[in-house]
């Protein structure tokens, strides 16, 4: 049985962002910015794993996930969830038991031996598949899965990321070019205002995030980062 609530789409986002600060899984530094693999700088940080080890807030934002999906892409539209290693998996495994749907998972490689499989688990030709990660910056790792899912006869017309960046405009491009609606609970915008909202940092601190989230290549290259992709 589908087990979900339909909360207004702004309320969830708000409260998604609040939980994220309450488990300490969302930082702020514009003094000593994070380093990024690809080279960014930024004075932001998440950590969407945390979710798991908390079963009240885990419970929520899945009951969330499983609510955006049915809303924005309809009850009869998927034949199973598919979670990308490593991240993806427990997610996916939470999304599947809340739409009573079929669970896969996606190697970032073929393991090597035995069946030499990227896929594993049951997934048919022509299954239609709902691609979902913890997060997404730019949809760059997403499209990883997306397309070995493709590769191996799956139908992927949907994703769904728990936390979506949603300041980069490679990622809108991304998943147009790419054909893909992506659907999320929560961006760096609604966690910025309820950083706002409850005080939880200085002026200064917030000017800067808000100047990254307006211009986050442009605020990289300024504090020693890349300042192009």
């Amino acid at each position: 049985m589908i087990q979900t609530t339909f909360t207004d789409r702004a309320v969830m986002a708000q409260l998604v962002a609040k939980m994220l600060w309450e488990i300490k899984a969302v930082h702020f530094n514009a003094a000593q910015p994070y380093k990024f693999a690809s080279g960014m700088a930024s004075p932001v940080y998440i950590d969407c794993r945390k979710l798991l080890s908390f079963p009240r807030v885990r419970s929520t934002v899945m009951d969330f996930a499983a609510s955006v999906v049915l809303r924005e892409a309809g009850f009869e539209q998927f034949d199973c969830v598919a979670g990308g290693e490593t991240a993806g998996i427990p997610f996916a495994a939470l999304l599947a038991d809340r739409l009573s749907l079929p669970m896969i998972y996606v190697r970032k490689q073929p393991k090597g031996h035995g069946r030499n499989a990227q896929i594993e688990g049951n997934m048919p030709e022509g299954s239609r598949v709902l691609v979902i990660e913890d997060l997404t910056t730019a949809g760059g790792s997403m499209f990883k899965f997306i397309d070995a899912v493709r590769a191996a006869g799956g139908v992927v017309d949907h994703g769904i990321a728990l936390f979506y960046y949603g300041i980069f405009d490679e990622g809108a491009l991304r998943f147009a070019d790419g054909k893909v609606k992506l659907h999320y609970i929560a961006t760096w915008r609604d966690v910025l205002a309820v950083a706002k909202a409850l005080r939880l940092f200085d002026e200064k601190t917030l000017s800067e995030v808000e100047a990254f989230l307006d211009a986050p290549l442009a605020w990289s290259g300024r504090n020693g980062g890349i300042s192009s992709l």
